[in-house]
């Protein structure tokens, strides 16, 4: 079921449930309030009519009595309450068999006559004659309408005076019914529209972006997914889809420019291992053909160190969390670095530098700097310490620094100014300064005392972030996937 098939079905069944209980609440208080209002009439109507009604004279009144004066004033009374009141009919009666003693006049009831459409409320008769007056439930009459009956005992004798009242409050309640009816069908009409309109709202973003994403899907990258100007969940969504877009898009193109760059720098080894080969297999000079495998060996050295590079930046960035001093990873990359301390300066507190990090990644930190630094400079200086609770790794050199078309794309992968090198080395510094919750920035100039050249700097959170944080201080893997 579609969504605005659902939206439309939930609002209509609400509609209706509403409605209906709205409705029958309404109709049910209305009719219970009127018929308690009709039962007060009962009760003021035959407590008027019976005063002034004599319950010795009507107890005495036989068969043939009909001209007495007692009957006739009584008759009259009767007459009055139906004539210029709301009253149907009255009656006067005893418990004898219900024996009829008087009636208003119209119906020709003898007098002594059993008035037998009282026997279904001997019940309420009683009650009358218990409590002094009752009334009976709403019936229907002959003619299809409904009435009620209120009794009255009269002096505190045998003598009933019995009252019918019309319900005529019904016809206004029907009128209410049909009111509600016709009421909650157009809720019901109205909420059908609110549906299909909310739904159509949610529904055509989601559609649009359902055809976003199976263009993503069949790999035409190039188009948007499109901007749905919405501040609600649907547009964040969108803003979400496009920013996973571009990031394929970027990756696409990283993995592109690796794939070129890889074969580009495998290429000269390879051709260079091709020459010294042939070169190996034509001397016979020991000593030439020594010096060509070490010249081989070199070259299979580049090749490996490109490999690894390239490897280094394709897996994701896994480190290990341990309490070291990072004066360690320094002094082992300088010792990788190959310098003997004619270009590479070093300077260090001579206490511990105690900052919980991964001592391989850093010391791979700190020797991509320095070969970073070493290609273009012949001077490199390396200062750590701490500033502001932050252990800070500066790595300066004096070469002739980063260009300004550079500087904001240096630490993006394949990016470089170098003839040599597929410009990952600073895309590796900076995912794994990253994945320690560091960063790495280039300076704004040259750090003193050059004056010229570049300034990496790679910030790590110091020792007092991870005790007060809410990070295990025991170690820990975090992993951080490519960009």
């Amino acid at each position: 079921m579609t969504i605005r098939r659902r939206f439309i079905l939930v609002f209509a069944l609400f509609s209706i449930a509403l409605g209906a209980i709205f409705g029958w609440l309404s109709y049910g208080i209305a009719r219970n309030s009127l018929e308690a209002q009709l039962d007060q009439l009962l009760r003021q109507t035959a407590g008027a009519a019976v005063t002034g009604i004599q319950a010795a004279i009507v107890l005495a009144l036989e068969p043939g009595y009909e001209d007495l004066d007692g009957f006739s004033s009584t008759v009259a009374r009767l007459n009055r309450l139906r004539v210029g009141g709301y009253a149907r009919g009255a009656w006067v009666f005893d418990q004898r068999g219900n024996t009829a003693l008087a009636t208003h006049a119209g119906d020709s009831i003898p007098i002594g006559t059993t008035l037998r459409f009282f026997e279904p409320y001997a019940d309420e008769i009683s009650l009358a004659m218990q409590s002094g007056e009752s009334t009976t439930p709403l019936f229907q009459g002959v003619d299809g309408g409904l009435y009620k009956y209120g009794f009255r005992q009269i002096d505190g004798s045998d003598a009933i005076l019995a009252v019918l009242i019309p319900a005529d409050f019904l016809e206004p309640l029907a009128r209410l019914r049909n009111l509600l009816l016709i009421g909650t069908l157009i809720g019901l009409a109205v909420a059908a529209w609110l549906a299909a309109a909310l739904a159509g709202g949610i529904a055509r973003p989601l559609e649009a972006l359902s055809r976003a994403a199976l263009r993503i899907q069949r790999g035409h990258m190039e188009t948007p997914v499109g901007t749905i100007e919405r501040e609600d969940e649907l547009g964040q969504l969108a803003d979400a889809m496009e920013r996973m877009r571009v990031g394929i898009v970027t990756r696409d193109e990283q993995l592109r420019l690796m794939l070129a760059q890889v074969a580009h720098e495998i290429r000269n080894p390879l051709g260079g291992l091709e020459l010294f080969a042939s070169a190996a297999s034509d001397t016979e000079d020991p000593e030439e053909r020594r010096s060509i495998m070490q010249r081989i060996r070199g070259e299979v050295g580049a090749l490996n160190r490109i490999i690894e590079e390239f490897l280094t930046f394709a897996r994701p960035t896994a480190v290990e969390l341990e309490r070291v001093d990072l004066r360690q990873s320094i002094e082992a990359a300088v010792f990788l670095a190959g310098d003997n301390g004619d270009r590479i300066e070093v300077e260090l507190p001579s206490e511990s530098l105690v900052a919980r990090c991964d001592p391989d990644q850093m010391k791979r930190v700190v020797l991509n700097l320095i070969r970073n630094a070493l290609h273009v400079a012949d001077r490199v200086r390396i200062r750590a310490e701490v500033l502001r609770g932050e252990v800070v790794l500066t790595v300066a050199d004096n070469g002739p620094g980063v260009s300004e078309e550079l500087r904001g794309r240096i630490f993006e992968p394949f990016v470089t100014d170098k003839e040599q090198g597929a410009g990952l080395g600073l895309a590796i510094v900076r995912r794994v300064a990253e994945a320690h919750g560091g960063r790495v920035e280039l300076g704004e100039g040259p750090e003193p005392p050059f004056e010229s050249g570049a300034t990496f700097r790679v910030y790590l959170p110091g020792l007092e972030h991870w005790i007060a944080g809410d990070r295990d201080p025991a170690a820990r893997t975090l992993s951080r996937g490519r960009e």
